[in-house]
């Protein structure tokens, strides 16, 4: 029988909050990930993101490295390079007996950023640990997603059409590998997007992240086919039948609908 860890989340929850509750500096701070989702089970790690004054990230990196080390050892970290894509500061931790799952994916923000990932609509309502007047839904309005969307399912149906002679070309050559991934990128992910359009716009380019919740059961079980493929010549017909199924959802994508699944949302949130 597998050894239950030692730390537990709420642990962990309450050490990182012990160390940055005290600093002057920090705005706010908030989980979001699964927690946002009502999701949180034994494989879910800790999605931070604190809002700290320009001048104090590097103190909020210190204090919570500190208190973890003290508290449980820091058994690995990894802080990303900047400038990240986000344009925040960003570093992962591991802690000594934890679940390997359990580790903390802290997001340092400048007060000053605009960025904050405080869409409700698009990723879930934070839950608050610290709030000094910042926390708020900053979601874009419906209409104007929706008009966003236009564009980008136009620009979706354009680049399909164009691009799907990449994975042919790469089967025609025999070049498997090749084709695989000009399959995921160039046939399934637009595939992916256009469903996502039609489902759950909000969350229109999150890819395969939270498939599994935002579409439904069926669509999931057609695509898991697309995905799985033993050689080339299955290759070749799933990217025909995904050909086939990106057309029938662009065409059949009817924008009144967007709008009422975008509206329908933004109530819920509200």
């Amino acid at each position: 029988m597998a050894r239950k860890p030692k730390v537990t989340r709420e642990a962990l929850q309450g050490a990182l909050i012990g160390a940055l509750d005290p600093l002057r500096g920090v705005r706010a701070a908030w989980e979001q990930g699964a927690a946002s989702f009502g999701r949180v089970d034994e494989y879910s790690d800790i999605d931070l993101i604190v809002i700290v004054e320009d001048d104090g990230v590097e103190e909020v990196f210190r204090a919570v490295e500190d208190t973890l080390d003290y508290r449980f050892g820091i058994a690995d970290k990894y802080r990303i390079p900047e400038p990240a894509w986000h344009g925040h500061s960003q570093c992962f931790y591991w802690v000594k007996g934890a679940s390997p799952y359990l580790f903390v994916d802290m997001a340092v923000e400048k007060a000053s950023s605009k960025n904050r990932f405080l869409e409700y609509s698009i990723h879930g309502p934070p839950v608050v640990r610290i709030d000094k007047g910042v926390v708020s839904d900053d979601s874009p309005g419906a209409e104007e997603f929706a008009r966003k969307l236009e564009d980008r399912l136009e620009a979706l149906k354009t680049t399909f059409r164009l691009f799907q002679v990449e994975v042919l070309k790469e089967l025609e050559r025999g070049n498997g590998i090749e084709a695989l991934a000009f399959y995921n990128a160039m046939t399934l992910r637009p595939l992916v997007e256009v469903l996502r359009i039609k489902y759950c716009p909000w969350r229109h380019n999150f890819n395969t992240r939270y498939v599994y919740y935002d579409l439904p059961s069926k669509v999931v079980k057609d695509l898991e086919k697309l995905y799985f493929i033993r050689n080339a010549k299955e290759l070749a017909e799933r990217r025909a039948e995904a050909d086939k199924w990106f057309w029938e959802i662009a065409d059949s994508i009817e924008l009144k609908d967007v709008r009422k699944l975008l509206a329908k949302a933004a109530r819920r949130r509200g």
